[in-house]
């Protein structure tokens, strides 16, 4: 009798373990790694301040004690990133963080596909991410075309700027880009005249421009970010493009960008963002803090990855697990606010909804000091900036 009751209780033991939720343990370590431009054209945007970033929201977790922090740069080369990622989810790495260059990210949304490993895209435009080839592990957390190219497309209808050049980089984010753009210009009745690839580390914007003012459009719209676009710009206004009447555009500016290239030569550009330092007062201490460390001010995407990162880790504390999938449903049922995000919430294609902004860059005399470059004119709802899931390419949502 003895003897039946041990095995009974055994057995019940096996079961219990067996359907018990895995506890993530005190001293267990929970990997997570940023995958970023070190040292190439998007290292302002995200980079060391990617890293730095993902080590603050791993401080305000409350779990800091089990979590180590892995880093590496892409050098913004797809088979370097995946090379990368894959050897970071065989070490057993729990998630992926940042990862800027659209076919860097394609590449690593491919291998967290086939490993089904999270990863949490904050700096990439692509949207192929979470339409074309959504697999539901990579989830864009910041923006992507649609986002930044509607609303721009938008304001430059509002001025009345109804035939436009388009300017954006070779790959698969140019592509978008200018596909988001003839589409605005359909949407919106306007009309694309021409538009042009640049390589990435362009210097020379020359060709480009002279074809701009040949096409007779009545603005010239970029879709180039980081040094690209500084350069861009500042050719741009050299060629007097600006002075003969013809308006310069970019779906999207970043704070260092602008800190670059100075309010002198960017005032008055209509933008979109997801995040500025200097909205609200919960976004001015965050930004402190962050520049006290990093001498810069964050831009959206290191915004971006500090959410994704705390949001993560919440994910794990409440669920008790590292497991995949029990993460990602946490993090589809739940709304999400923190300091970058407002009215979160994850569609399953990966797609986070958030509110979008609409801003004016300040003129020198607007500005109230260093890094103070936006003029809030509008807010987007999340629902309404992002693409709806109704509309979604995305095959999961089908």
């Amino acid at each position: 009798m003895m003897r039946k009751r041990g095995t009974a209780l055994a057995l019940l033991g096996a079961i219990s373990i067996a359907f018990c939720p895995r506890i993530v343990q005190a001293d267990e370590p929970v990997k997570i790694g940023v995958l970023t431009d070190m040292s190439s054209v998007y290292a302002d945007y995200g980079g060391a301040g990617s890293v730095l970033a993902a080590k603050m929201a791993v401080a305000d977790s409350g779990m800091a004690d089990r979590v180590e922090v892995l880093s590496a740069d892409t050098q913004n080369k797809a088979d370097i990133g995946v090379a990368t990622a894959q050897k970071w989810f065989d070490q057993g790495v729990n998630a992926i963080f940042d990862v800027p260059n659209s076919s860097v990210a394609l590449a690593v949304n491919g291998a967290a596909g086939r490993a089904q490993k999270l990863v949490f895209f904050s700096t990439t435009i692509n949207d192929r991410i979470t339409e074309e080839e959504c697999n539901g592990y990579g989830l864009a957390w910041v923006w992507d075309t649609y986002s930044v190219g509607r609303a721009e497309a938008a304001a430059l209808m509002r001025e009345g700027k109804d035939t436009w050049f388009v300017i954006t980089p070779d790959g698969a984010a140019g592509i978008a880009l200018e596909q988001t753009a003839r589409e605005a210009a359909a949407t919106n009745g306007a009309k694309v005249v021409g538009a042009v690839h640049h390589p990435t580390n362009q210097p020379d914007f020359a060709s480009y421009l002279l074809q701009a003012h040949s096409s007779g459009a009545k603005a010239v719209l970029f879709g180039s970010g980081g040094g690209d676009l500084v350069n861009a710009l500042k050719q741009a206004r050299e060629f007097g493009l600006p002075q003969g009447g013809i308006t310069i555009g970019t779906m999207y500016a970043i704070n260092t960008d602008i800190q670059s290239l100075g309010l002198n030569d960017m005032q008055g550009l209509t933008v979109v963002t997801a995040f500025d330092w200097n909205r609200n007062e919960q976004t001015r201490a965050f930004g402190n803090r962050f520049f006290a460390v990093h001498k810069k001010m964050p831009t959206m995407f290191q915004a971006g990855a500090y959410s994704a990162v705390l949001q993560y880790l919440a994910a794990v504390k409440a669920t008790g697990s590292v497991e995949t999938d029990k993460v990602r449903a946490y993090l589809l049922s739940v709304p999400m606010n923190d300091v970058f995000l407002q009215n979160g919430k994850l569609l399953p294609n990966g797609r986070m909804l958030h509110d979008m902004f609409l801003a004016r860059i300040k003129s020198p005399a607007q500005s109230k000091g260093d890094w103070d470059f936006f003029d809030f004119v509008g807010e987007v709802p999340g629902t309404e900036a992002f693409r709806k899931l109704s509309d979604s390419k995305c095959p999961l949502v089908k």
